[in-house]
This record gives C-alpha cells, sequence and structure tokens, in this order.
C-alpha cells in the first residue's frame, strides 16, 4: 500500500498540582467545596487540612489544570531522540521508526496535535499539510510526519478517515514519550474530563535532526503552525 511503501522509501533516503476540591461525596477535578473550617487545600498529591481556628472568606481556592507549558526545546537545539509507531496497513502490524532516523541527513517537517480526529486538527491542521506535500517537497523537505499522542490504530483510522496516503505520516507517540522530552505536553484531565496529557500543536523544521524552525501553539490554538507558515519558512 502507498503508506507502507512511502514509510520504507522515507527511512532509507535518507502544578502547579491540579487542586481537586470535594464535592458532596464525588472527586472532581473542577467542582469546588466550601467547609464552615475552610477545608479548601487539594486533595492531590497531599492530603492536608487548614487548621480549624482560622476562617477565609473566600469561597474556594481550587483551580484548574494548567494548559500553558514551557518548551523545553528550542531553534537550534538537537530534537531528542524517541522511538515512534504506525500500523502497517499491509500487514495491520505496529512498527516503529526513531525521531532520529526520519531526521538524520534529511529535512524534516514534525507537526503536532492534540488528538486524532478533533475538529481544527482534522478540518485543517493535516489537510493542510497533505495539500501542500508536493510544494514542501519542492522546497527540500524529505518527510512530513503527523506526530499524536494517540495510539498506533487510532492513527491509522485516522489516516484513512482522512483519505492520507504517501503525503503525510501519521505517527503515534501514543505514551507521550516524545512530547514529554520536547517539554510540550498539555494538560487536558479536566477540559473535558478524560481528555489526558496531550501534546500541544506545533510544527518544527529539522535540518539533519537540528531545530531550525519551531512554530508552538498555546495549546490547542492554530496561528503559526500551518502547511503556510513552514512554507514562508523554508
Amino acid at each position: 500500500m502507498a503508506t507502507s511503501l512511502s514509510v520504507s522509501r522515507l527511512l532509507s533516503s535518507s502544578s502547579s498540582a491540579a487542586a481537586i476540591s470535594l464535592a458532596k461525596p464525588l472527586l472532581s477535578p473542577t467542582s469546588t467545596f466550601t467547609a464552615p473550617l475552610s477545608f479548601t487545600r487539594a486533595l492531590s498529591p497531599n492530603l492536608s487540612l487548614k487548621s480549624p481556628t482560622r476562617r477565609r472568606s473566600s469561597a474556594s481556592t481550587a483551580r484548574s489544570f494548567s494548559t500553558t507549558i514551557s518548551s523545553a526545546i528550542s531553534v537550534g537545539d538537537k530534537l531528542p531522540d524517541s522511538t515512534l509507531s504506525y500500523l502497517d496497513p499491509t500487514t495491520n502490524d505496529v512498527k516503529t521508526v526513531t525521531v532520529s532516523s526520519l531526521t538524520a541527513g534529511k529535512k524534516t517537517i514534525l507537526f503536532a496535535v492534540p488528538g486524532a480526529f478533533t475538529p481544527t486538527c482534522s478540518q485543517k491542521h493535516v489537510p493542510g499539510f497533505v495539500s501542500k506535500a508536493a510544494e514542501l517537497r519542492a522546497k527540500g523537505v524529505d518527510v512530513i510526519a503527523c506526530v499524536s499522542v494517540n495510539d498506533a490504530f487510532v492513527m491509522e483510522a485516522w489516516r484513512k478517515d482522512l483519505g492520507v496516503n504517501d503525503e503525510v505520516m501519521m505517527l503515534s507517540d501514543g505514551n507521550g514519550e516524545f512530547t514529554g522530552k520536547l517539554g510540550v505536553e498539555l494538560d487536558l484531565r479536566d477540559k473535558p474530563v478524560g481528555l489526558g496529557v496531550r501534546s500541544r500543536r506545533y510544527a518544527i523544521l529539522a535540518e539533519d535532526g537540528v531545530v531550525k524552525v519551531l512554530n508552538l501553539e498555546e495549546g490547542g490554538a492554530f496561528t503559526n503552525s500551518s502547511a503556510e507558515d513552514m512554507l514562508k519558512a523554508l
């Protein structure tokens, strides 16, 4: 199949802690509870109580998870190596590829999305790189890959749903290892509850593994990480 052949060809070519308050008998990351004796400290990671002799007039000190995270990577840095995965559509086997093999001796674009099948990622971000893939390659780009903190099966289903062939590699960072090394985690555990820790949206241009362009978004915003932005940077 085209995607499998493309992968082979590309590889060979070269908080604060969350303040969680107690709400009735259930725990919720966003709900709050105000007790007469100011039982308002976070229940995680450590359980502690305020002195019963002191009262607070504020309703609650509960806070939501932060979605603004500083990056550990910057222009001029070498990309950290990590193992990503994808589903081989011809065999349905999960295969792996390293960041170093994707970037060594190559001009590579890695762009990340907060999640497969999410609206902006499905309607704009990935389709933009698919439609501009030929133009990017005409400017010397050897590899274009989308990275997401989803498993390889989800990424393959998403690839099929979007009709992506060999224009863009759809790679899984299922455990968030690469995302963590870059320092671009996006904590969405309370937006809504259940999305977990994902990746901030970004687009990186690397030459021989060294970051030349880093367009990092605030959370899941989509303002400067598009295919058009990368074309302008080339």
